[in-house]
């Protein structure tokens, strides 16, 4: 398939990107060139297999929850860079 110069341009102003002649005739022929490697694929027969969303099984690996002992409210006011009556000392968010 071979791109022409005004859907290069026509790409171009969808991105909002500046290109000149020049970039024009290269991109128009880089884009040709990639879309001819896809065309490769209409050749290959799918048709024995089954349609995906991902060509590897995916499955979730979560480790099991477990109780365990937190810090103490004194070993985390420790930990802080600042405090202030009992309270860790953040910088204002919104003034």
């Amino acid at each position: 398939m071979t791109i022409s110069k005004e859907q290069v341009q026509h790409l171009a102003k969808l991105a909002r990107i500046e290109i000149t002649d020049s970039e024009v005739r290269i991109l128009a022929s880089q884009l040709s060139d990639i879309l001819e490697h896809f065309e490769a694929l209409e050749d290959v027969d799918t048709k024995d297999i089954a349609p995906t969303a991902h060509p590897a099984p995916l499955r979730n690996i979560m480790r099991t929850d477990e109780v365990e002992d937190s810090l103490s409210k004194e070993d985390v006011l420790q930990l802080a860079p600042e405090t202030e009556d009992g309270l860790i000392r953040v910088r204002a968010v919104l003034e």
